[in-house]
């Protein structure tokens, strides 16, 4: 395939998302044609990702001074202590702010790597190649980074967009399919709020997208990106309209920390039955017609995912799950904000129900 560029104009920094193959073997060029340079360099990765992968990062990357990273990519690990890591090797090694911090892993690490890069001397140069299928089409753009409190998930961070984007495609094919169905989570969720047509393409190519086949992959993959830079640059710092992009996920992050972020649930598994809530509480309000809920439905269930709310929850996990719905950052008042859909392409994110009226609507799928 050939080497894809997209170009994200928002009012804080430019920069683009590179997609193709062979790029972290062609990582110098990229960062020269690119126009990136720095003399000292830390890489965080990701444990899981394959030894090969990492050793040709560090091989081809031609920096004066290189420092490394490990960290277990786990929304557990994602906290204060993990920013403090990162802090403690930029300043003992005296990195200043033309100096880079490049994140090679997923969501988790892309968002920890952000967070620590916009707070170090308020902000060095961050370069991030997202190694999952969920960070290369969502977490990777658009500048949001944070890590997890007790409270609820991502509730502390900034928006700190980084300097560039390498996705490198090679690296899904070590992936296995629970992660890859994690990315297409967002793929799907992208595609209901682009248009019909995108979601076509989806239900279509459905298994194709999933097994990777060229050019089906590729395709999801850029147009994922296409939709999530248009909202980016319309609202950078999520005010109003970029609130669309949360389809889901106000019911996703609830049951990812009420399960104590385990692996009983990862993301997109969490967005997918998130997005499932969402459509069938849009159809319940009158606001999407059954056939389109319906065709919604019937292509998350040819998805394969086996995960459902009733055996992930018992009743008495409702209040938590409440709780946690309360804590969500787009509330402003004792509502909780809600994101609905009354077609595709035309998503609301101003919906206001009140948390009584929520937990009747989530007990009814508990035993």
């Amino acid at each position: 395939m050939k080497t894809n560029k997209i170009k994200i104009k928002t009012s804080t920094k430019n920069y683009s998302i590179i997609i193709g193959r062979d790029l972290i073997g062609k990582i110098d060029k990229v960062l020269k044609t690119n126009r990136l340079k720095f003399d000292k360099c830390l890489i965080v990765t990701d444990k899981n990702i394959p030894p090969k992968f990492k050793r040709l990062l560090y091989k081809k990357l031609k920096t004066n001074k290189l420092f490394k990273i490990e960290m277990i990519a786990s929304e557990k690990n994602k906290n204060y202590r993990a920013i403090e890591k990162i802090h403690a090797i930029l300043f003992q090694n005296r990195f200043n702010r033309e100096d880079c911090v490049i994140s090679f892993g997923g969501g988790i690490i892309g968002d920890i790597v952000g967070f620590a890069s916009s707070t170090f001397k308020r902000g060095i140069k961050f370069v991030n190649i997202p190694s999952t299928l969920l960070s290369q089409v969502d977490s990777s753009i658009g500048g949001k980074t944070g890590v997890n409190n007790k409270f609820g998930k991502n509730l502390i961070g900034s928006f700190y967009q980084p300097d560039l984007v390498v996705s490198d495609m090679n690296i899904l094919d070590s992936l296995p399919e629970r992660e890859i169905i994690c990315g297409y989570a967002e793929i799907l969720k992208s595609s209901i709020i682009d248009s019909f047509n995108s979601f076509l393409y989806l239900d279509k190519n459905l298994k194709k997208i999933l097994k990777l086949k060229s050019p089906f992959i590729e395709r999801s993959i850029i147009q994922s990106c296409n939709l999530k830079k248009k909202v980016v640059e319309k609202d950078e710092r999520e005010k109003n309209y970029r609130k669309v992009l949360n389809l889901g996920h106000t019911f996703a992050h609830s049951y990812e920390s009420t399960l104590g972020f385990s692996k009983k649930l990862n993301h997109g598994e969490a967005v997918i039955l998130g997005i499932k809530n969402a459509v069938e509480f849009s159809f319940k309000k009158k606001f999407l017609s059954k056939q389109k809920l319906n065709g919604i439905l019937k292509h998350i269930d040819r998805i394969g995912m086996k995960l459902n709310i009733s055996n992930l929850f018992k009743k008495k996990h409702v209040t938590e799950i409440m709780n946690y719905m309360k804590s969500d950052k787009k509330n402003n008042s004792n509502n909780i904000n809600l994101i609905l859909i009354k077609d595709f392409g035309k998503i609301m994110t101003d919906f206001q129900i009140s948390p009584s009226n929520l937990k009747k609507y989530i007990s009814n799928y508990l035993n």
